[in-house]
């Protein structure tokens, strides 16, 4: 029987629990509203499965501070985020630990985003006879460009952290008119304001699929213009005249598939089994007594 591989934007996963939920203290009196709606998600995960599918292995990747090579290319790379607060803080911080006691391996790399880890976890084990699909669980439409036909699938959250939209080759075709390998060349051309990524100012999604669709890549289209030109000369200077930006916004928005990460599935051990891992003590530290209630039923 083949098994199936959940990838877990841990960062996004925490930022939508925290502002999902009231906040809270745990029994200690510490922050833990996104605690408590994290452990939530990995109980139904565990019970129900994501999107109907029981993970047989999970892997939760984490951003790091140090700056990525995103920031040294483009210093306003992120900028428009608003700062980060103190509970927050602490709770992402915390997050490994509560993640860990669910028997869940934890990755983070400094210098590279969350996503990229996930990127490069996805490309290597697409390839593994023993994997059947891989599940991204992410709130970041970035995954989008990793999805491959129906074995490599992102499951967004919607409206907090319980409704979820699947994504699998159709799925982006159809949020973005384009591929998931040209998701990063489409970026390229209307931005991503979520990232503060400029893209060329003028264009927008439709003109962008068309092109993108046409030509293949950004560079391809960029050589089109160069060679013959287009017939709608307004667009055509909009691409001259912002050329570099368009470029570099398709590498801040590309996500790296070959970060240095050593992991294979003997690393990841046996099928988790939380009768074996030390989540119950973890909940009972921290004074969640439904969620208790809720792991004694699995």
């Amino acid at each position: 029987m083949k098994d199936t591989l959940l990838l877990i934007d841990a960062n996004s996963l925490i930022h939508r629990a925290y502002h999902a939920l009231p906040p809270f203290t745990s029994k200690n009196g510490k922050p833990a509203g996104a605690l408590y709606g994290v452990s939530s998600i990995l109980l139904n995960i565990f019970r129900d499965g994501l999107d109907g599918v029981k993970p047989s292995y999970i892997i939760a990747a984490f951003d790091t501070p140090e700056p990525t090579f995103r920031d040294k290319e483009y210093k306003d790379y992120k900028a428009t985020r608003a700062k980060t607060e103190d509970d927050l803080i602490s709770q992402l911080k915390e997050s490994q630990n509560l993640i860990r006691a669910f028997g869940i391996k934890t990755i983070e790399l400094p210098g590279w985003e969350a996503d990229d880890i996930i990127a490069t976890l996805a490309e290597k084990f697409k390839r593994s006879e023993s994997i059947e699909k891989i599940m991204i669980f992410s709130g970041d439409l970035d995954s989008l460009q990793v999805v491959d036909g129906n074995k490599v699938v992102s499951v967004v959250p919607q409206k907090g952290i319980t409704n979820t939209t699947t994504y699998n080759e159709e799925g982006v075709m159809g949020r973005f008119g384009v591929l998931p390998v040209a998701v990063a060349d489409y970026k390229g051309l209307v931005g991503d304001k979520s990232d503060n990524i400029p893209g060329v100012p003028g264009i927008g999604p439709k003109t962008a699929s068309a092109l993108i669709n046409k030509f293949g890549t950004l560079e391809a289209a960029y050589e089109e213009l160069e060679s013959m030109g287009l017939s709608d000369l307004k667009l055509q200077a909009k691409l001259k005249d912002h050329k570099e930006q368009a470029l570099m916004s398709k590498r801040l928005a590309l996500l790296d598939r070959q970060a240095p990460i050593e992991v294979t599935l003997k690393d990841l051990g046996e099928p988790i089994d939380l009768k074996g891992a030390s989540v119950l003590s973890y909940l009972e530290e921290l004074g969640f007594k439904s969620l208790i209630e809720r792991l004694g039923k699995l």
